[in-house]
C-alpha cells in the first residue's frame, strides 16, 4: 500500500471523529439568531455593505407591502435591457460594460477608443508564460489553471504589492485582458495532453473585441458567424456583475479589506466562483438536460417531461438531489432579468444553429419546472429560470466545451470583482471581520495532558 493509500485510509478513518465534534445542531442557529449563509428564513441577504455599483430589485414596497416583482438589474445607473438593447453591433458591449462598472460612467467615442487599445496593449503574456506556466500540469480543472496562472502574472509586476488605485486600476484592466488567454489556452493544454487532440495556440487580434477574439482563439479555423459573436458578447455583458452580496465579489471584497494585493484578491474570488453553487451551476444544467435528453422519448409530450421532472423532485432519477437545475434563485423570484435577455438571444442562434426541437424542450421545461417544484416543495417566494438555465445551452450552440463554461463566467466577472475591488480601497474601510457565536464546551484541565 502506497503512502498515499496509507493516508486516505487514515482520513477515512477521521470522519466520525470530525462529524462527532464539528457538526452543530440546526436549532442552535435559529437559538443565538444565526442568519446561516448571511441570509434570513426568508432568503433575503443580511446588509453587510453599500455599494454604488449595480443593485439587483426583486421585490417592490407597494401600499406597505413587500410585493415579488419582474427581477431587474442594474450596473451604474442603467437598467441591464437598456444596456443590452443599446450595445453596439460591433461586439464591443462587454468593454463598454466594463469601463462603466470600472469607472462610474460610459465612454465616449475618443475614451471607448483608447480604453480598448489599452486592452489590446494588454493582451500580451509573459515571454514564454503560456509554454512555462499554462502547459506545465494541465488540468481539466480550469479554473484551478487560471488562478494559479493569476498568482503567477504576480511575479512578473515589480509592484504586485501596490494597493493604491492607480496600481489597482492598472493590474484591473491587465487582467482583464488576459483572462479569456488564461481561459482558453489552459483548455487547450488540457485537451492536448489529457485528451489527445491537436495543440494550437492563436494569439488575439487586437482590432476584434474579447467575445470575437475568444472564439477565434478557441476555434482551430479562428471563424466564427456575426450572430454567435453578438451572443457571446450580450453573455459576457449579463454575467460581468451582479451585486457585492455574491460569493465571489464578496469573497474579493473580504480579501481587498485586508489590505492584500490585487492579484491575491482576484484569486480569491476565483476560488470561489468555481464552486457548483456559483460559477458551475450551468454545468450542472446541462448534465441534467442531457439525463433528460436520454430518457425522455417525446421532448415535445408535455406529460412525461412532467412525470420526468417529478422523478427528479422525488430523487429518484438524474443525481438524485431532488433538484431541477437553472430553476430558482437566491435573490430573484417572478424572473431573472438576465434569463429573458439570454433567451432572446439563445432564440437567434437556434435559428442559426436549426436546434428547435431541443429549444422546445427546455421552453417545455421552463413552463412545467415552477409548477412541479411549487407542488412538491414549500417555497416563500415564486420560482422561476435563472440565467443558467439558458447560459449552458447557449455554449453548447456556440462550440464551447463545458470545462471552459465556469471560466467564461470569470472572463465576465472580472470587471465586477475589479469594480469592487477599487470602491472598497476608496472607501478604506474597516477590516470585514463577522462574528461567530462559539457554543464550545470548557472542559477540565487535567484532560489536556497530551503526553
Amino acid at each position: 500500500m502506497s503512502f498515499q493509500e496509507k493516508t486516505y485510509d487514515y482520513s477515512l478513518e477521521m470522519v466520525p471523529v470530525c462529524q462527532e465534534f464539528d457538526t452543530i445542531d440546526d436549532s442552535l442557529f435559529t437559538k443565538y439568531g444565526v442568519n446561516r449563509g448571511l441570509r434570513d428564513v426568508n432568503g433575503k441577504g443580511v446588509i453587510t455593505g453599500l455599494t454604488n455599483i449595480s443593485k439587483i430589485i426583486s421585490f417592490k414596497n407597494i401600499d406597505g407591502k413587500h410585493i415579488p416583482c419582474d427581477g431587474e438589474l442594474w450596473y451604474r445607473g442603467y437598467n441591464i435591457f437598456d444596456l443590452v438593447k443599446n450595445h453596439s453591433a460591433d461586439c464591443f458591449g462587454f468593454e463598454r460594460a466594463a469601463f462603466l462598472l470600472i469607472f462610474g460612467r460610459l465612454p465616449n467615442e475618443e475614451e471607448l477608443k483608447f480604453f480598448l487599445e489599452i486592452l489590446a496593449e494588454n493582451r500580451d503574456l509573459p515571454t514564454n508564460f503560456t509554454r512555462d506556466i499554462i502547459m506545465k500540469a494541465p488540468t481539466k480543472d480550469i479554473m484551478n489553471s487560471m488562478t494559479r496562472s493569476i498568482l503567477t502574472l504576480a511575479s512578473y509586476d515589480p509592484s504586485e504589492s501596490k494597493t493604491d488605485v492607480a496600481s489597482c486600476i492598472r493590474q484591473s484592466l491587465n487582467l482583464l485582458a488576459t483572462f479569456p488567454m488564461l481561459a482558453v489556452y489552459a483548455y487547450h493544454a488540457y485537451n492536448h495532453y489529457t485528451n489527445l487532440q491537436s495543440m494550437y495556440i492563436h494569439r488575439p487580434d487586437s482590432k476584434l473585441s474579447t467575445a470575437e477574439n475568444i472564439l477565434k482563439m478557441l476555434r482551430a479555423d479562428e471563424k466564427y458567424t456575426k450572430t454567435e459573436a453578438d451572443v457571446l458578447d450580450v453573455c459576457l455583458m449579463l454575467h460581468m456583475e451582479h451585486g457585492g452580496g455574491n460569493n465571489s465579489t464578496f469573497t474579493t471584497r473580504v480579501v481587498t479589506s485586508s489590505g492584500s494585493d490585487t492579484y491575491s484578491s482576484i484569486a480569491a474570488g476565483m476560488c470561489s466562483l468555481k464552486g457548483p453553487k456559483h460559477g458551475g451551476a450551468n454545468i450542472k444544467v446541462m448534465r441534467m438536460m442531457d439525463n433528460i435528453r436520454k430518457n425522455v422519448s417525446d421532448w415535445s409530450d408535455k406529460d412525461e417531461v412532467r412525470s420526468y421532472l417529478t422523478k427528479i423532485m422525488d430523487k429518484e432519477v438524474f443525481d438524485k438531489k431532488g433538484l431541477i437545475y437553472g430553476m430558482g434563485h437566491a435573490v430573484y423570484s417572478i424572473s431573472d432579468p438576465r434569463e429573458r435577455i439570454l433567451k432572446q438571444y439563445a432564440l437567434k442562434l437556434v435559428e442559426e444553429k436549426h436546434l428547435e426541437k431541443d429549444l422546445e424542450l427546455y421552453l417545455n421545461i421552463e413552463e412545467i419546472a415552477p409548477e412541479v417544484i411549487a407542488e412538491k416543495r414549500q417555497i416563500y417566494k415564486g420560482v422561476s429560470p435563472n440565467v443558467d438555465f439558458y447560459s449552458g445551452f447557449v455554449y453548447e450552440m456556440l462550440g464551447i466545451p463545458a470545462e471552459l463554461y465556469t471560466p467564461l463566467f470569470a472572463v465576465a466577472r472580472i470587471a465586477g470583482w475589479s469594480a469592487h475591488r477599487i470602491e472598497e480601497i476608496i472607501n478604506e474601510g474597516k477590516i470585514i471581520r463577522p462574528a461567530y457565536v462559539s457554543i464550545m464546551e470548557e472542559r477540565e484541565g487535567k484532560d489536556a495532558d497530551l503526553n
